[in-house]
């Protein structure tokens, strides 16, 4: 019996690609915030609610998913099979 084979597709990112991935995420958060912020200097009325409301929990947010590392998937544990013999190959 054959043991399954493994591919490269089923391999969960890098942690350089995953914290990658993370640090752009946080950027364009921060980014978004910053233009929040600026956009409460010209803006009157009610749409300055949404913008402050943005610049204030932005932060927060940012960083709660620049911290959330993906788990890797739980391997399984395979026993290895018994040894055998090849009598024709030397």
């Amino acid at each position: 019996m054959k043991s399954p084979s493994h591919t490269i597709t089923a391999l969960p990112p890098s942690p350089e690609r995953e914290r990658h991935k993370r640090m752009i995420e946080y950027t364009i958060m921060m980014i978004i915030r910053v233009l929040c912020v600026l956009a409460c200097i010209w803006v009157r009325g009610w749409w300055l609610i949404p913008l402050g409301l943005g610049a204030v929990f932005l932060p927060y947010f940012a960083v709660i998913i620049a911290n959330a590392v993906q788990a890797g998937e739980a391997g399984t544990v395979e026993r290895p099979g018994a040894i055998e013999r090849n009598h024709g190959e030397q």
